[in-house]
């Protein structure tokens, strides 16, 4: 059977931008929309307003993290079915679709209905263990997107 070469490249395309959009999003986006002190003099943002601003860009990033699950799905399956089987390659595609689906579908829309709920929902233990939760979840994906990732890349290299 004749491997596509295209759709391999997609593949690690994806991993690798994903990767690194999780790490751009938590260590430069966050500490900079959260300290608008130390940049801006005249206009100055509170937590609750840095918090909407990451809200709304969190989700925007979940439709690519639907579509990260989705294809991350798809092709290890076609890759199982191929006989490609590997523990590691099965235990971290498992917790990037988990791990993706827990922050779209789960953390990021409890953090924004809290947030419509005004500044106090945003103060109460209960978001905190959310937020914390969610950042958990997104260092998670990070380490299983670079698990297969590399994975994957010594796998490549063997055939």
């Amino acid at each position: 059977m004749k491997r596509n070469i295209f759709i391999d490249f997609a593949y690690f395309t994806l991993l690798c931008a994903t990767f690194g959009a999780v790490l751009v999003l938590g260590a430069v986006v966050a500490p900079i929309v959260f300290h608008t002190d130390k940049i801006l003099y005249s206009v100055l943002l509170d937590n609750y307003n840095a918090g909407i601003i990451m809200g709304e860009i969190f989700r925007r990033f979940s439709y690519w993290i639907y579509f990260l699950a989705f294809f991350v799905t798809v092709y290890e399956l076609a890759m199982y079915k191929r006989g490609q089987r590997d523990v590691i390659i099965f235990t971290s595609a498992v917790t990037i679709v988990f791990s993706a689906l827990m922050f779209s579908a789960v953390y990021s829309p409890k953090i924004l209905s809290m947030q419509l709920l005004g500044v106090e929902a945003t103060q109460s233990d209960t978001f905190r263990n959310i937020h914390l939760a969610s950042e958990l979840d997104f260092k998670i994906l990070a380490a299983a997107l670079l698990v297969l990732f590399i994975r994957r890349l010594m796998l490549l290299r063997l055939q």
